[in-house]
């Protein structure tokens, strides 16, 4: 459990009383209590003043203002001030300002704008640390330790030059072999030694277009990060053995490698900021993404917005009801927080007109502050009923971050490359008819799973044919897509046709790949015996041309010099099925697939309801509890057939069809 000493949802957020006077911190508070806060997290930011000259440490003002939110029972998630680096560091320390892409040296100023790699950087980091450990580790309000804040910050100094040389000798011990896994024969890009290695930069175009140089060098921040991270939590956990260290993720989670990051922590943390275009499946993959990332086990949403962001391109209000929506959805697919940024607004600065629980008019009668109090009385009355639950899905989606960055960092066979939307195309087909999901990684057991899902799974590392092999032979259902099988993890091509290693299972080979451009399509022509052989599906993206090597065909294209050849093909092996698809179906194509798939293998739970509604579920050692969520701006029916639910919200039962309000939510057990 997240919160080790009182079983509740964490709920409240980013709160920087060092902005304002004691009068406001009273008034703070007086809300805080109306609006149901437990939680707040602190000093994020204040590294300045925590420590104004160095080595010189001022904590009375903070300590201070612990005392006052103890007194009043707000618990604290103490977060080390290390993502914004004190102008003094950066002024007698030059070497902790990070060298962009471009072999430009920064400047102070931003946060999270330090080399991971600079030596006096963490050696002060890990000195605040520490002074922090051993100053608050017995403070009772204390619940956990939140490093840092949204790592990503890549440098090209020479310091990291020097570190990438060693990290890249310690991975392939010879000059040879590393000549060999990085092919520097074509171009006649040959080393000699380490030494002769650069950064992928722009001062480098051969390195900045290599994909295997670029890969190994994303590997390499991760690496580093996580030395970056660890130099703090490890000081952290000599102080506070039993309290939760973590820190959290950007909701923009490409850059560093979120699953290896997160071996590291005792629980992900991750920032929820859906854009208001995303459909609700969006933000529904990424919590899922988070909770696969501790193989099931409960994840703590750490940031999300009371209402509108600063920094999209368009920031539109949160509608009535969307807090309410948003919050449930990140518990129902197994968040044990709801936390926000931020408490109250700032009156300056770059976040000014980011959303807060106090807005400026410093208010406690605004829509957001009622519907945050709303929410803060109903997490309370729900107490610890789900906390620490876990789903138990039937489909697993394979997801693999190294696949996500050679995928994107190849060149061909479309600039349109896009590893998440393409994943989340086969995620909201089964999200849209409520069949839960774990997302998995490469290592994990496929053997519980009825389902495994691997939308472009491009590089074959780690043996995972293999284990797919045994998952198909033992009875189970294989779906993967065009761009599988193609590369290693040097992002080598095989020898022989895709997809390479799982050739045998899906008893095809690809001879050719096209490349659609954007709003380019193919008709889909279905064989009898298929989805009813229905008319009007199309593919996009790309297209295969396959040749089959025994198995069936389910459709195939109906235009241009290649029609008539296999786009979607499905082998019986050993026990199971493995199907292919060649291009990527339209979304009524996949919806349709994943019903037909559903109804043969048995996959719908035991809730049905109109489009627009999700529901999900979370066991614990208490039971089910069951999340019910209309995501629409109308009311949508909901059908529970002769089963009984209770409502842990309203004190009533529901049973037979109900008529769920717009972006209203059910919490319910069964009886």
């Amino acid at each position: 459990m997240v919160n080790r000493q009182t079983p509740f949802v964490l709920y409240g957020g980013d709160y920087n009383p060092d902005q304002w006077d004691e009068v406001t911190l009273e008034k703070d508070i007086e809300y805080f209590k109306k609006a149901h806060i437990n939680t707040v997290t602190l000093p994020v930011f204040s590294w300045a003043k925590l420590e104004p000259k160095e080595g010189i440490y001022d904590f009375d003002w903070l300590d201070r203002i612990l005392e006052r939110l103890w007194v009043n029972r707000i618990y604290v998630i103490l977060s080390t001030p290390t993502s914004a680096q004190p102008a003094w560091m950066s002024n007698k320390y030059p070497e902790v300002l990070p060298v962009d892409i471009k072999g430009r040296k920064r400047t102070h100023g931003m946060r999270v704008f330090f080399c991971v790699n600079s030596v006096k950087y963490r050696e002060r980091a890990r000195a605040i640390a520490g002074a922090m450990g051993k100053r608050y580790a017995n403070f009772p309000g204390l619940v956990a330790w939140h490093v840092a804040n949204e790592y990503g910050t890549f440098c090209y100094c020479e310091n990291c030059q020097q570190k990438f040389r060693g990290w890249l000798q310690n991975r392939y011990k010879s000059i040879n072999e590393l000549n060999e896994r990085w092919h520097t024969n074509f171009w006649g890009k040959n080393l000699y030694n380490f030494d002769e290695v650069m950064l992928p930069t722009e001062l480098n175009d051969d390195y900045r277009f290599n994909p295997s140089v670029q890969l190994d060098y994303m590997r390499f921040v991760t690496d580093s990060t996580i030395d970056c991270y660890t130099n703090e939590a490890e000081i952290l956990r000599g102080y506070s053995l039993d309290k939760t260290i973590f820190t959290n993720i950007s909701g923009f989670i490409k850059k560093l490698n979120q699953f290896k990051m997160v071996e590291y922590m005792d629980f992900a943390g991750w920032d929820n900021y859906p854009s208001p275009s995303d459909p609700p499946s969006f933000p529904a993959m990424k919590h899922d993404i988070m909770r696969g990332a501790k193989a099931g086990k409960s994840y703590i949403v750490a940031e999300q917005s009371p209402n509108q962001q600063n920094w999209q391109p368009y920031n539109k209000l949160k509608r009535p009801g969307q807090l309410r929506t948003i919050a449930y959805q990140g518990l129902a697919h197994g968040g044990d927080t709801c936390l926000y940024f931020q408490m109250r607004q700032s009156i300056a600065g770059q976040e000014k007109f980011h959303g807060a629980f106090i807005s400026h008019s410093g208010r406690d009668d605004t829509r957001i502050f009622r519907e945050l109090s709303k929410l803060g009385s109903e997490l309370e009355k729900l107490g610890d009923v789900f906390l620490d639950g876990r789903t138990d899905s039937q489909v697993g989606f394979l997801f693999d971050w190294e696949n996500w960055w050679a995928l994107e960092l190849t060149s061909g066979p479309t600039k349109d490359m896009d590893y998440l939307t393409q994943v989340h195309s086969y995620y909201k087909a089964f999200h849209t008819q409520n069949i839960s999901m774990d997302m998995l990684k490469l290592k994990y057991d496929l053997s519980s799973y009825k389902v495994i899902v691997a939308p472009l799974l491009y590089m074959e590392h780690q043996d995972i044919a293999e284990k797919v092999k045994v998952f198909v032979k033992n009875g189970g259902t294989f779906i993967a897509t065009y761009m599988t099988g193609i590369a290693d993890e040097n992002d080598r091509c095989v020898f022989g046709a895709y997809p390479g290693k799982y050739r045998e299972v899906f008893g095809i080979y690809v001879e050719e790949t096209d490349a659609l451009r954007v709003g380019e399509t193919n008709a889909l022509v279905l064989q009898d015996g298929f989805l009813d052989a229905k008319d009007g599906y199309v593919g996009h993206f790309l297209c295969d041309l396959i040749k089959t090597e025994g198995a069936e065909v389910l459709a195939t294209y109906g235009e241009d010099f290649y029609k008539g050849v296999p786009c979607i093909t499905c082998n019986t092996y050993g026990k199971g099925k493995a199907y292919y698809f060649g291009t990527q179906p339209d979304d009524q194509f996949l919806e349709d697939f994943v019903g037909q798939l559903s109804c043969t293998i048995g996959l719908h739970g035991s809730i049905k309801c109109e489009k627009g509604v999700e529901v999900t579920y979370r066991t614990n050692a208490k039971g089910t509890v069951y999340f019910v969520i209309n995501h629409m701006d109308e009311k949508r029916k909901v059908q529970f057939g002769n089963a009984v639910y209770q409502d842990l919200l309203m004190d009533q039962k529901w049973t037979k069809d109900v008529l769920l309000n717009p972006r209203d939510v059910l919490v319910l057990k069964r009886l």
